[in-house]
């Protein structure tokens, strides 16, 4: 089944109905035509997701550690980020999928997808607020916690708009753009939130308005079709359950797919998101916030130019696996220096060079993921789970990084990390969907 790519004029009349998409297709299928044109779609893709991974830049990196230091002292602060992010990263992990199941049955004159994104930026908002004026630990565990089930409620949603809209021979392109969203948002995230340092109340309610306005804007400009005429699909409670769940013997490339990008994500996310306590403790810095701002654009000059060149070349050429080998390659060699060299020069080396292998990764891996969907019927349940593999190494990676520190101190975190990134792209072999 395929559709005409063409970007429309004006509302367009789509060459299959979203209904009979939605009945026959696979992840293989092209979608209808965009109601407001292909175009349009793809350049609001990066704000979109910069409003979402602004948060998770700054606030599990920068400003949820720093508010824990402030307010628990420097003695007990690995451990009592480890809590606060552990409890976190599993509500991030049930909170996609369901989010996905609840989008693929929604029925509304708006489609499936945006009501979601609204409502999940809506109650982001209102839990960062309260996070700012957490004052003790369970305060901030139940903040940051509502904090992560929301705005996964908008991002599991926001990202079925790929399998939901885009034609097969663009999705490398649209997921080179939405990686730029992606990371620019990850890394101005880490650099916007260190300006925050010092008024960190301010930092979550600057990054709740934002993200509330950017993503009502995409929403609005982005229309998607209506759900209204579609078949609903009987609930049953083990249809619920199977929200969890994807069938590895049945869908193996999704299985390996999801494994790889589990594996990569962790391995650079240890290290990455766990910059702030590297920074002050391993290499002795007394002033991170005025650090951090180098770092972050480094790693996204880094990320830009591979991201770019990476996502239309692999449409080219029409191969997703040799970037993913070569992401780890680049990756693994980073980190290899501030093991090593334990001085700033080598951290300063090794952002710009993971940045530039992780964004290589990243401009394929979306786009990668969307061909081994088992079904549109589920996209953004399938996504869900998919996503978890993204968010939860992200959201996690500080207490899993605790974890190590305690347990093999900091030099513990870099050789995990290699290993994590070398099984991560050798996971991807199996797959058969794609090249």
């Amino acid at each position: 089944m395929t559709s005409d790519t063409s970007v429309p004029t004006g509302d367009p009349i789509a060459p299959i109905t979203e209904n009979t998409f939605v009945a026959t297709a696979s992840g293989n299928d092209d979608p209808p035509t965009p109601v407001k044109g292909l175009r349009r779609l793809m350049w609001w893709i990066i704000p979109a997701n910069l409003g979402i991974f602004l948060i998770w830049g700054a606030v599990p990196g920068i400003l949820l550690p720093q508010q824990i230091t402030v307010l628990f002292g420097e003695e007990d602060k690995v451990a009592n980020l480890a809590i606060v992010a552990t409890i976190g990263a599993l509500a991030a992990m049930l909170a996609q999928p369901i989010a996905g199941q609840v989008s693929d049955r929604t029925r509304s004159r708006f489609g499936r997808r945006a009501p979601w994104i609204i409502i999940g930026a809506l109650a982001g908002a209102l839990a960062l607020t309260g996070l700012a004026f957490s004052t003790s630990l369970v305060g901030v565990i139940i903040a940051w916690t509502l904090v992560q089930v929301a705005y996964n409620f908008a991002q599991g949603p926001l990202s079925a708009v790929m399998p939901d809209r885009v034609p097969l021979k663009r999705r490398g392109t649209f997921a080179a753009l939405s990686g730029i969203g992606l990371m620019v948002g990850a890394l101005g995230g880490s650099i916007v939130g260190s300006m925050f340092f010092n008024s960190i109340t301010l930092g979550y309610i600057v990054f709740a308005v934002f993200a509330l306005v950017i993503l009502s804007l995409f929403v609005i400009l982005n229309p998607d079709y209506s759900s209204q005429k579609l078949q609903p699909e009987p609930f049953t409670l083990v249809e619920f359950l199977k929200t969890f769940w994807v069938n590895p013997v049945k869908h193996p490339d999704f299985f390996w797919a999801f494994t790889g990008r589990l594996l990569l994500y962790t391995g650079y996310f240890a290290v990455t998101g766990y910059q702030l306590f590297l920074l002050t403790d391993y290499f002795g810095v007394e002033h991170p916030e005025q650090v951090i701002p180098v770092l972050g654009l480094l790693s996204l000059v880094g990320i830009l130019i591979s991201t770019v060149v990476s996502g239309p070349l692999s449409d080219r050429i029409g191969r997703r696996k040799p970037f993913v080998f070569a992401s780890a390659a680049v990756v693994s060699l980073a980190f290899l220096l501030p093991w090593l060299w334990q001085d700033l020069t080598a951290w300063y080396l090794m952002t710009f060079i993971a940045g530039f292998g992780f964004g290589m990764f990243q401009a394929v891996d979306t786009a990668l993921m969307s061909e081994v969907l088992p079904s549109a019927k589920s996209f953004a349940k399938d996504l869900g789970v998919v996503n978890i593999a993204a968010t939860l190494p992200q959201t996690l990676a500080p207490g899993v990084a605790g974890l190590i520190v305690l347990a093999f101190g900091y030099q513990g975190l870099f050789p995990v990390a290699i290993v994590l990134g070398i099984l991560g792209a050798f996971a991807v072999w199996p797959i058969k969907a794609t090249r």
